[in-house]
This record gives C-alpha cells, structure tokens and sequence, in this order.
C-alpha cells in the first residue's frame, strides 16, 4: 500500500512538472502568435502537441499560424485536429477549414463544410455566394484552359511576387536579399523583408538576371508592388509604416502596411512620401492606377471594410490631391481577403480573393466594370492560372495578351513565384460590332459621323467617330447582350437602334443609314409620310392619344417647329365597325383629340384643322360586313397630318 501511494505521489509530481512545462512552452507560444510571430509559435505548439497535449484553442492557433502564412496543406491537419475534438468553434473556422480542405483537393469535404458555414452565419457573404453558386466547378471548369503558364525565369529560393511594367522593365518584389551583411528575417513568414527588383527583357523573349530597382526608397523593412505612371516619372508603392528613420506601430504595437508616391529625379526614385489616407491603425497596398491615372485603386482594411482586406478606390485630382477613399462594394468584397487590384484598359478588374468560390487559397478573378461604375459578378479566371495554392498579382498587356501571376502552388522555386503567361482565349467572348453609315435616299458614304455604344440599359459604353469611308466599329461587345447604337451628324436626324450580338465569337455588321432632316414638301403632302413617322392609331372605340402615338406626335411636333410657318390638317378615322352616324362623332373627337395635345405642347391654334372622316376612306377591304382580322381593322384607326400652307 505504501509503495503504491509512493508510486502515485511521483507520478503525479512527474505530471505536474511536465505541465508546468508545457504551460510555459504554451504561454511563451501565445506570445508570439500574438506578436504575429507565427513560425516561432507553430514550432513551440507543434512541440508540445506531439507529447498528446489537445486543446482547441492551440490547435485553432496553429491552423491560424499556417493560414496566414499561406502553409494551406499543414493548416488542414491542425484545422482538422480542432473539428475532431467536437468542441464549438466560432463560424469562420468552418470557412478557413473549408479553404484549406480545397489545397488538398477534398473539394466534397470543403463544400460540406461551407454548407454549414452558411447555416452557422447566414449573413456572411462568403456563404451566400457559395449558396448560390454550388455549381462553381462548373464555372472553373469552363473558364480553364485559356494559359499557357511558365516560370518567369527571375525567381530565387525565396519570395518573389507582385509584378509590375515600368517603360521597358519588369518591376517586382523579392525577399532574396536585404543588402545588408545582418539579414534582418520577418518572424510571420521567416522571410526575409522584401526589395524591389527589375530586370529587362531580352532577345529571345526572356528576362535578363533581376537587379536592386530604386535602391533610394528601400528601406530595412518591406518594400513591395509598384505601379507607375504611363510617362514612368511617378511610382505609388507599398512599404511598412516606416519614414524618415522613424517606424510607426498601431494600438497594438504593430508596424503596418502604407503606401508611398516616389519620383523619378535625374534617373533615381526620390521623395517618398505617404498618401494622405494613410493611418497607423489600418493597413493600405497594394497600389493600382487606373488606365487613365485619374483614380487609383488599392487593398485594405480601413473602417467600412467588410472583411479582412477589401478593394478600394480614390479620385486623384488634377492638382495631385486626392479625394475621400470608396469602397468597390459587395458585388467585390466579402469577409474574406480581397486584394491586388489589376484595372485594364478593358475595364476588367482583376484581383484576388479567398471569398469568392475558388480552388483554395487565393484565386484569381475578373469582374467587368460598366459605363455606370458598377462591377459585373467577379468570375474565377480557371486553371492553370489558377491552383489549389495561392494565385494573385495578375499582371496582363492587353495587346500581346502576355503577363504574369505570382503562385506559392506546387513546384516552384520559392516561397512564391513568379509565372509568366499567355492568354489564348479571353475569359469572356467578345465580337466586333462594325457598320458602315450612308444616306438613306443616295446612299453616299458619311464619314465623321459620332456613333455612340450604349448598353441595353442606356449607359454609354463608348463613342467613335466614321472614318473616310463612313466605317465605324466598336472592339468591345459581348456575346449574347443586347446594346443600342445611336448615329449623329448635322442636318440628319439622330438615329437609334437595338442590336443583339450573337452568343459565339465572332462579327456583327450593323448598317447605319441617316435620314436628312430638311426635306422638300409641298401642299398636300402626308406629313408622316413625308418624314418617314409611324401613323398615330387609336384603340377601339377609344379618342385619347396612346403612348405609342404620343412618341411619333412628339416627331410631329418637332418638324412643326422646324417649319413655323406650316399648317396641317389633322384627319382622323375610324373602321367600319358601328353605325356611320357613331363613326362620325368618334373620328371627330379622334381629331380634336390629337389637335388639343399638339396645342398642349406649344403649336399654335391657328396652325391647326382637323375633321373626322368616320370609316368614310378606309385603307382596306373591311368595309361593313367584310371579315377581318383586328389588325386590319386597326389600319383604319388612325390619323393622318395632311399639309395645307407652308
């Protein structure tokens, strides 16, 4: 009895110092998860959790650890460790379980999971849009296949990402070396803190070796993913919180992210300053202009962010200021990580995201931006550009359609790489819409005329202007949309019409003929016919002025008023229907009816006759007692505009 009380005493005292020691390891962990150190946590927990050590909150901790440091595959065991423990965990581990299940390519298991994501926040976007969008494989699937994907041939064995075009080079963002003889390593990736490189095309198509770019701006921290200005005198970039010797930390002792604007002085980057929308307390990057340089877009998590990182946009005004800083909306952003805007001069927007349904990690997307500044559905771009691993930095010169993406996907060089690629097929199909604009009476060819593109909800897209030979064409239209072309030139009349482009690639050839608005009349001419208006119908047994009718008595009016001095006989019918006496007064209030809205609108009363003629000048056979259909019959109801001074 006495050596088993011993044997108990030792055992549990053997315990108790092996749980002091594994509170310590954890407590020490704890601290640097919470410094953002993440490799220096996972190795303490990963020690402590292969001795058998189970607790939900370290396990979530090194899922998180792995997450953030894109290790997708590793955050899947731990992720999966904490499920198994069958404890309660807050929604969002459903969804980085679910990211991370994709790396593996246990897409059955993910979906499982964002199903029950979506019950457990309903709210979410993230959740909604997989909702809706179950069949997002489908989708993948279909938009696969269009790259032709390589390495870059500048990548090292460390990070390398975020390529940019300046004049002839290719700017990008390395962890390969700090220039310094002390490497200084940044503890939430165990890499080393990033520089801006460039290297020059060669000959054969290639790169030449990378070499320090900027070397004024960089800094002992990170510098990473510039944009420059077309004229390549101007460059917005991303860099820690650090300016003038002085870095500067949030409430929580963090150096964040901001972005600079440098310019080029006697060939080198000077004046680094930072964007005024910056802040200690909030993360900005990952800079992009748009085509024009008018606005510049960017990722971060400013107030009225909606997840972890959004897109945003700024004016930048003609004087170099900038204006208040907008949200791109949910049609974008979700909880989740959106960032590294790319605008072509295509109006697509590409970025990358771990909200939108993908393939793990982040996936690359491309959502349209319309005339009106709102954003289509973003569509996931497909394999191979993107992977089960992290896809971002789309990079693409819209006439070679050659670029780059950065990739930590299977098979790389380093931590991240970079790839270069050719599109063969866009992601969305595209037609030429093309005419030719003539004269409706002589068909002479009318060049410098301005035809306008418009959707099918009236925003203008685009305008041109027919060349010598009256040619016109817009490069842009997609497949199976509807779009109204409008064509205006001088002492023509404006027309416009409805096209609907076919939904295959290919061409769509839209003659365009102008009708002259001076034309020779003379007494006793139809004014309608005369000026190609459609003829005003009533309905049965009704005098008021239709809808449809009130458009072309608007036409009507306008060449009244081109002509002031004309004046026109208003003469209304109707068909034979009812007796002759009925059709009589009907077409006479037909008359009256039409006189007063011409007078309504500004013709003069002395201008104006109208008779009713009953079913006295049919234009038909359906006289009393003729069968006819009501289309017929509606051929008879009607006013005609005979002209009777000029």
């Amino acid at each position: 009895m006495k050596n088993k009380v011993i044997l108990f005493i030792t055992f549990l005292s053997l315990a108790t110092s092996s749980g002091f020691a594994q509170s310590g390891a954890i407590k020490k962990a704890n601290k640097q998860y919470d410094k953002y150190a993440y490799i220096d946590a996972t190795k303490t927990f990963e020690r402590v959790a292969e001795k058998g050590y189970k607790s939900a909150d370290m396990f979530q901790k090194l899922g998180n650890a792995y997450y953030f440091n894109a290790n997708l595959e590793k955050a899947a065991k731990w992720y999966g460790e904490l499920f198994d423990m069958k404890t309660e965990v807050a929604p969002e581990y459903y969804y980085r379980y679910a990211q991370a299940l994709k790396s593996l390519g246990n897409y059955k298991k993910a979906d499982e999971m964002m199903l029950l994501f979506n019950q457990k926040a309903p709210e979410d976007i993230r959740g909604k849009i997989f909702k809706d969008k179950q069949n997002y494989m489908d989708e993948i699937k279909a938009n696969s296949g269009r790259y032709n994907i390589e390495d870059a041939g500048i990548n090292s064995a460390y990070s390398d990402y975020g390529s940019a075009f300046s004049t002839n080079k290719l700017v990008f963002t390395s962890s390969r070396d700090t220039g310094n003889f002390a490497k200084k390593k940044h503890k939430w990736t165990n890499q080393y803190f990033t520089n801006m490189y460039s290297a020059d095309p060669t000959p054969e198509g290639g790169l030449a070796a990378p070499e320090k770019f900027a070397k004024n701006v960089n800094s002992k921290f990170h510098e990473a993913t510039p944009i420059f200005t077309n004229d390549g005198k101007t460059m917005y970039f991303t860099r820690n919180n650090f300016n003038n010797g002085t870095k500067g930390k949030d409430a929580n002792r963090i150096t964040l992210l901001k972005i600079y604007k440098a310019t080029l002085t006697d060939n080198h980057w000077l004046n680094a300053t930072e964007l005024p929308f910056n802040s200690d307390s909030y993360s900005v990057a990952h800079p992009m202009l748009s085509p024009d340089e008018k606005t510049l877009y960017f990722a971060s998590d400013m107030p009225g962010t909606h997840g972890q990182s959004d897109l945003w946009k700024v004016k930048i005004n003609d004087d170099g200021s900038f204006g208040t800083p907008e949200n791109l909306g949910t049609t974008i952003n979700t909880e989740g990580k959106e960032t590294f805007p790319m605008l072509t001069n295509e109006n697509e927007l590409y970025f990358a995201s771990d909200g939108h349904p993908g393939l793990g990690g982040l996936d690359i997307f491309m959502s349209r931006l319309n005339a009106d500044g709102t954003f289509d559905k973003p569509l996931n771009i497909g394999t191979p550009a993107n992977s089960p691993q992290d896809d971002f930095a789309y990079l693409i010169d819209t006439k070679t359609r050659k670029g780059f993406l950065s990739s930590n996907r299977d098979g790389g060089k380093g931590f991240d790489d970079i790839y270069k690629f050719l599109e063969t097929r866009k992601l969305i199909c595209e037609q030429l819409l093309s005419g030719i604009v003539t004269d409706l009476e002589t068909g002479e060819i009318l060049p410098n005329t301005k035809v306008t593109l418009f959707d099918d909800k009236f925003n203008k897209i685009k305008e041109v202007m027919s060349d010598d030979k009256g040619f016109y064409s817009f490069d842009m239209v997609e497949c199976g949309k509807a779009y109204y072309v409008r064509a205006e030139k001088e002492i023509y009349e404006t027309k416009e019409q409805k096209i609907n482009i076919a939904k295959e690639t290919g061409k769509t050839e839209l003659p365009i003929q102008l009708e002259k608005k001076v034309k020779p009349v003379a007494v006793g001419d139809d004014l309608a016919k005369a000026f190609g208006i459609k003829i005003i119908y009533f309905d049965l047994d009704k005098w008021n002025i239709r809808q449809d009718a009130a458009l072309e008595l608007e036409k009507i009016l306008d060449v009244m008023k081109q002509y002031p001095t004309m004046k026109i006989d208003v003469r209304s019918h109707t068909d034979s229907r009812q007796t002759f006496k009925y059709n009589e007064k009907l077409s006479d209030r037909r008359a009256k009816s039409t006189i007063e809205w011409l007078v309504k609108n500004g013709i003069d009363t002395s201008r104006l006759n109208g008779k009713g003629y009953g079913e006295t000048q049919l234009v038909n056979k359906c006289a009393n007692g003729v069968k006819c259909s009501e289309e017929e019959h509606q051929a008879n109801r009607r006013s005609e505009f005979i002209i009777i001074a000029l």
